[in-house]
Parts: C-alpha cells; sequence; structure tokens
C-alpha cells in the first residue's frame, strides 16, 4: 500500500512506495479475498431471500444484516485500497463520499454483533419472553438504530470538514485516507473520544452476555453450549473488529518505531481488521447454524434444482419449517 506521512501543517512530507511486484501481489491478494468473501456473502443473501422461514426470525434478520453491510464495507475499502496504488490520489469530494460509507459500514459491524448477542442471549437466558421481546418489527427498530448511532460517529466531522475546510479543498485531489480529508484537530479528538466509547460499550454488552450464558451452561443443555461457543466466536470476530477503533493509534505509534516497515504493517492490519472478521460472519450463523446450512448447500455450489410442481415445492418448504 502506499502511504505518506504528514507534517504539522497536513502536507505531505515523506512517502514511500511498494515495488511494482510487491504492488500487484498485495492488490491480487485483496481482490481475491474480496471476490470470495463476497460471493459466500452474496450466497447467503440469497438463501435468505428465498425461503421465508429466515424472513420472520429476528436472528437471522440481524445476521443478513451484518452480512450485507460486510458486503458493501469489504467493496468499498478493496476499491479504496486498489486505487491508492491505480490513481494513489483522487478528487477530495468522491474521496470523502466513499469514506463516509466505508465509515459507516465499519462501525455497524461491532455494533451489529452486539445487538446478536443480545438476542442471542434472550433466546437461551429468558425462552418463555422471547417472542414478545424478539419481533420483526423490533428487529427492524434496533438495525435502525445501529445506523443512528454510526451517523452520530462521523456526521459530526463532515460538519466540522465543511466549517474548516476552503471551498478549494474539495476541488483538490488527496491519498484516500481518512486522516488526510478529516484533518482537523477536531475531527481526530473526536475520532478517538468516540471510538473509544464505542469500544467500552460494546465490550461491556458482550462479556456481560458471555458469563450469563456461561453460568446458564452448567445445566449441560446442548443448545446453551452452542450459544456459548457462539458468543466466543462473536468475541474473536469483535476483538478483531475493535482493533478499527485502535488503529490510528496503533498505525502512529509503528510509523514512530518502524518508518520503513509501516508499507507491510499497514497491510497486515489491513488483512486482520478489515478482510479477515467479514470471513468470520459466514461461519457463525452460515455455516453452523443448521437450517441455514441445509439450504445453503444448494446454492453455494450452483447446484439449484428447480420443480416445476407446485405441490412438491410447498411439501419441502413445510418439511424445512419442521426443523429446529
Amino acid at each position: 500500500m502506499n502511504f505518506s506521512s504528514v507534517d504539522g501543517n497536513g502536507s505531505l512530507a515523506v512517502t514511500y512506495r511498494d515495488t511494482l511486484t510487491t504492488a500487484v501481489t498485495k492488490n491480487v491478494i485483496v481482490v481475491a479475498l474480496c471476490i470470495c468473501i463476497n460471493y459466500i456473502n452474496g450466497t447467503l443473501v440469497h438463501t435468505f431471500n428465498k425461503h421465508q422461514i429466515f424472513n420472520v426470525h429476528p436472528r437471522y434478520i440481524l445476521f443478513i444484516h451484518l452480512v450485507i453491510n460486510d458486503m458493501m464495507q469489504l467493496a468499498l475499502s478493496s476499491f479504496l485500497h486498489v486505487i491508492s496504488y491505480a490513481l494513489y490520489t483522487i478528487n477530495v469530494s468522491f474521496c470523502c463520499l466513499l469514506l463516509i460509507v466505508a465509515i459507516f459500514a465499519t462501525l455497524n459491524t461491532p455494533l451489529s454483533l452486539a445487538g446478536m448477542a443480545v438476542e442471542c442471549y434472550i433466546a437461551i437466558c429468558i425462552p418463555l419472553r422471547y417472542g414478545q421481546i424478539c419481533t420483526v418489527k423490533r428487529t427492524y427498530v434496533v438495525i435502525g438504530l445501529i445506523w443512528v448511532l454510526s451517523t452520530v460517529s462521523i456526521l459530526p466531522d463532515l460538519f466540522i470538514l465543511l466549517a474548516t475546510e476552503p471551498l478549494e479543498f474539495f476541488y483538490s485531489r488527496v491519498f484516500c485516507v481518512r486522516d488526510y480529508v478529516f484533518r482537523s484537530t477536531y475531527s481526530l479528538e473526536k475520532r478517538d473520544a468516540s471510538h473509544i466509547v464505542f469500544l467500552v460499550l460494546v465490550w461491556l454488552t458482550l462479556l456481560n452476555i458471555y458469563f450469563r450464558i456461561l453460568f446458564a451452561a452448567k445445566a449441560a443443555n446442548t443448545d446453551v453450549k452452542k450459544a456459548r461457543n457462539t458468543i466466543l466466536l462473536h468475541g474473536f470476530q469483535l476483538l478483531l473488529c475493535m482493533l478499527t477503533y485502535v488503529q490510528p493509534m496503533l498505525e502512529n505509534s509503528l510509523l514512530y518505531l518502524f518508518p520503513k516497515h509501516i508499507l507491510t504493517m499497514r497491510f497486515t492490519g489491513y488483512i486482520f481488521i478489515q478482510i479477515l472478521p467479514r470471513f468470520v460472519s459466514p461461519i457463525v450463523y452460515g455455516l453452523r447454524d443448521q437450517t441455514f446450512r441445509r439450504y445453503l448447500k444448494r446454492y453455494l455450489c450452483c447446484k439449484v434444482r428447480t420443480s416445476t410442481h407446485p405441490q412438491i415445492v410447498k411439501h419441502r418448504s413445510n418439511r424445512a419449517v419442521k426443523i429446529p
């Protein structure tokens, strides 16, 4: 990845670039991972839309929201990665639009994981009230709140940008990184503060739910143990996602200690922070869930079988609903 350090005035001071072979290798890796993961995620979305059993269950609605969000985030981050080599700099206004959507999607991921963990807790620890608490309508309200919280986090940066930068800046070209566009001191301080708040709230939620399910698992119930394992996978995925919140501070420290290796460290961080968490999502609910897996196998390898007899289709659908 290209990298440019910034001096105190916000101008580019030192520029590091990969060799042609290294640049091609990195971009091939990123594009290949993006295509593979989004193919799997696209199959999950197709499976969700094809079967009514998933459309009426809050768990699968939250899951597919996470999958769509991951697809959007992965596509945008990969696109920004490639154009950082192909074009190096792009128009500030266009870059600002791409960054806002990418940041929305990035911030949505840990919040979505927290919401899915809460749903898992209610299903296991309060099963008698699950139908009253977790309804389809309330699920979409939760998804709306997730987007509102992400909006509250990023929109102030946009207002600060419009208030502090001259009009000419939006017609100029810039290396498309958040800190080079939202470069005001106020934006940097607000970003760090909001990241810390998100980090603490989401982790407290996840840890609280995990220990509650852990205590419930002493009854040796298989479903509870599976839920506990699901929360553990959520925790691993969330740990990777949460690195997004400390990434700016981590990069600055590494830049100070190892300025000549910043390209390797930044690319490694990109793979582990932006791509790897999106690979975990299909595993947690897509492949581990028995019901989803049963339908997913029909589409993942393009083995779709159609039937012209409506009664057979209906019979198969009714059998599928009976599966716990």
